[in-house]
Formats: structure tokens, sequence, C-alpha cells
């Protein structure tokens, strides 16, 4: 059964971002104390807003910041060329975004004749931004990411893994996805549209990446890494060696999901659980789901990870042709004591989600564990 919302919060905007039409183009959020991190698939930065809270309740999140990627690694392609943010992620010092690390076919236009139509459509276009790992040190005295960070005799950097330290150069080489890579997203190739990290209990940093395509014969597909710092230079990113028997000194692992046919459109940690936004690898309109992997955060092995291991947590609702989840993140309960409800931001939004100065994302409920 489709849940319903438990309420809708306003987040509000600059007019700066609305008429870059950031408001409607929302492709990522992560909960972070008083703020919340979003991104629009659009531009090249990461926005900031903070909480307003009556009688003990957010009622809104507004006061936006917004923070350019260009400001603080060097993106390949330089700070003016979008980067198609599509996850976000925070955990222990830093903020984490990733690119969807796809190629873009065009769009056909409605005014455009068939031959033009066809051209448009046959012009695929690789726009470098768009395969970046960025990882963001955020300066607690300030609360946003800085390009280095001291603290306590440490220098913690800003950094980058793109170019020739890219993902993509791994996964050509792989059995299963190196097809898919010269493939455009929608198409069902490669396409990044989720990220969570997860710190262990012994610092161990995993990061996670969910691929809204390939979707393989029904199964979804997500990668585990360990990025760590460049040796020759603290501004970049490299992917560290898996040192467990399994993987040897490999540099990923492939996990593969029954999501019944769909692909991933978020990740979002909840302890050592990963939820998962799942919804259609092609340009339709649903189903969308949340699912649980429990104690995903714990396994140290590839998988392939059964139906039955990713049980539902939700049914969301969407519209047709507008209303696309593409962002969850857990949020504080509205009642102190509460459990953590699910906050989710929505591409292309119904024209009732519109109001002064921003959107209506969807607060939901989850079921009692």
């Amino acid at each position: 059964m489709t849940s319903r919302p438990a309420r809708r919060v306003p987040l509000l905007f600059t007019e700066e971002s609305r008429a870059g039409d950031t408001h409607v183009n929302l492709s990522a959020v992560r909960h972070d104390g008083d703020h919340l991190w979003v991104a629009g698939d659009e531009t090249a930065t990461v926005e900031r807003l903070t909480a307003h809270v009556e009688d003990g309740a957010v009622v809104r999140y507004d006061r936006q910041v917004t923070v350019a990627l260009g400001d603080l690694v060097d993106l390949p392609a330089g700070s003016d060329e979008e980067a198609d943010v599509e996850g976000l992620a925070r955990a222990g010092d830093h903020l984490w975004a990733v690119g969807s690390h796809s190629l873009k076919r065009k769009r056909i236009r409605d005014r455009d004749r068939d031959a033009k139509a066809r051209k448009r459509l046959r012009t695929v276009v690789r726009e470098e931004n768009r395969y970046v790992v960025v990882r963001l040190p955020v300066d607690p005295a300030t609360g946003l990411p800085a390009r280095e960070v001291h603290r306590d005799g440490e220098v913690l950097t800003s950094a980058v893994l793109a170019g020739d330290d890219a993902l993509t150069e791994l996964l050509a080489d792989d059995d299963l996805l190196a097809p898919f890579t010269a493939i455009p997203s929608k198409d069902n190739g490669v396409d990044v549209e989720g990220v969570a990290v997860h710190l262990t209990a012994d610092g161990e940093l995993r990061l996670y990446l969910g691929f809204r395509g390939p979707v393989l014969r029904g199964w979804a597909v997500l990668l585990e890494t360990r990025p760590v710092t460049h040796p020759e230079d603290p501004h970049r990113l490299e992917l560290g060696k898996f040192s467990d028997g399994e993987t040897g000194s490999a540099r990923y692992r492939l996990h593969l999901l029954d999501l019944g046919g769909l692909g991933i459109r978020d990740l979002c940690p909840d302890g050592d659980d990963l939820l998962v936004l799942a919804g259609p690898s092609m340009s339709l309109s649903g189903p969308v789901r949340v699912h649980r992997w429990t104690g995903a955060a714990r396994t140290d092995a590839a998988d392939v990870v059964r139906a039955d291991q990713l049980p539902v947590e939700l049914e969301l609702p969407h519209g047709d042709g507008v209303d696309h989840p593409e962002g969850i993140a857990l949020v504080p309960a509205r009642a102190p004591g509460g459990r953590p409800q699910l906050l989710v931001v929505l591409d292309s939004p119904a024209p009732d989600r519109h109001v002064p100065g921003g959107m209506l994302a969807d607060v939901h409920d989850l079921p009692g564990r």
C-alpha cells in the first residue's frame, strides 16, 4: 500500500537558485544536525539549508548557503560546467558529493522536426565534471566545507576522485559493467544516483555508490569502495585496496540487489543498515519503493542480495511525469523521543508542491522495528 506523507515541510531557496531552477531539480539530500544539505543536478554546487524551529518542531528549512565545488576542489572541466550531483553523504568530519558518472543523450524537443529529432537522439555527450567523487571537510566553526580545515595538529583536505583515478577507469575492465560504460544514462547505461558513507567502529571508511543503471536482468548494482587520500596530492583521492581474503587487493566490490527490476535512486544509512530508494532506470514514473538492507555495513564479501533480504519499508507516492522521488534522508521525529522520519525530495515537482520561495518535501513515518 502506498504510504501517505505524515507531513510536508517547505524547503526555501534564494532568488538566484530559483532563477536557476535548483529548487525544481533536486537530486540529493542529507540531514546534518540543524541543517539539510541538498543538491540539484543542473549545477556544480551543493546547498545548505537551516532548520527553522517553532514549538520544538521544524516548520521549514531556509537560510540557504551555496557552496561551489569548484572553489574547494579542482573539477576536471572547471567550475562553470555542471557536475550533475546525484548523491550526498555526511560522516565524521566530511561531506561527500558524487556525480552521475554518466554519458548524456540529447532529448527530443517539442519543436524538433523528424530529422532534427533523430539527429539529437544520436548525439551523446560526455561532461567530465559528472565523473567525480568529492570529499569536503566541514569546518566546525562555520558548519561549512573548506578547502582545508586545521584541527588538533591535523590538516583535513578537500579532495576529488576524477581523471585518471576516476571510477569509470576501473569499470572499463569489469566483467559485468564494462559494456555499459559506453551507454548513456536512461538507456540502461552507467548512472550513479546515490551515495552513503559508513564509518566502522575501528575508523574504516566504507563508501557505497548506488546505480540507477544498469539493471542486469532485473538486478540493481551497488558498488562499495574505500577512498583514501592520494599519497602524492592531498587534494586528490584514490581507491584503497580491500585487504580481506575474499577480494584480496581489489579496489571495489559489487553487490547485486534484487529490487524487483528497479534501479537505485538514492541510499541512506540507518545505523548498520542501508535504506535503498528504488525506482525505474528509464525515464518513467514509478513504481518507487524504499527497501531496507539490514546489516549492509557489516557485509564483508561481494554479495548477491535476494529479495527476502531487502524488505520494502515504504511504497512512495509519485506522479505521472511529475513528483519523482530523487533523494531520501533520515530527520529527527517531529515529537521528542519519537522515531526518526524519512524526508523525501522530489524532481519535477507537481504544481501543488510549489510554495512561495521554494518547494514542499514529504516526510514519512517509517515502520516500527
